[in-house]
C-alpha cells in the first residue's frame, strides 16, 4: 500500500474513530431517513451536543446528509456501510468465541 493510500485510510479511520461516529452511520444503514430525535434514540446514550458534532463531521465528510425527511447516508456512506456489512456476522462469531473462552476457564 502506498503512503498516499495509507494516508487516506488513516484519515477515514480517524473520522470513524470519533466517539459514536460509527454508531451514527450504523443507525442509518437501513436507508430510511431519521429525524434528529429518532437518530439520537437509535444511537443510544449520545448527548444532543455530541450528535450534532458527529452529524456535522459526517456531513462534511460526505457520508451523510439531511433532506426534508431527516438524516440519511449519501451514496458514499451507503458504499462504506456495504463494505462494513461483514462486520455484523464477524461480531457475532467473535462474541460467541469470547463466551466459549470464558466457559473454558
Amino acid at each position: 500500500m502506498s503512503s498516499k493510500e495509507n494516508a487516506a485510510t488513516h484519515q477515514l479511520l480517524a473520522l470513524l474513530e470519533a466517539r459514536y461516529a460509527m454508531r451514527v452511520l450504523w443507525a442509518l444503514r437501513d436507508g430510511h431517513p431519521q429525524t434528529f430525535r429518532l437518530l439520537q434514540d437509535s444511537v443510544g446514550g449520545i448527548t444532543p451536543n455530541t450528535l450534532n458534532t458527529r452529524i456535522k463531521e459526517l456531513r462534511e465528510a460526505g457520508l451523510m446528509q439531511h433532506n426534508g425527511d431527516g438524516y440519511n447516508v449519501t451514496p458514499a456512506g451507503a458504499d462504506l456501510l456495504k463494505r462494513l456489512a461483514d462486520l455484523q456476522p464477524f461480531a457475532a462469531r467473535w462474541v460467541a468465541s469470547q463466551a466459549k473462552k470464558k466457559q473454558q476457564t
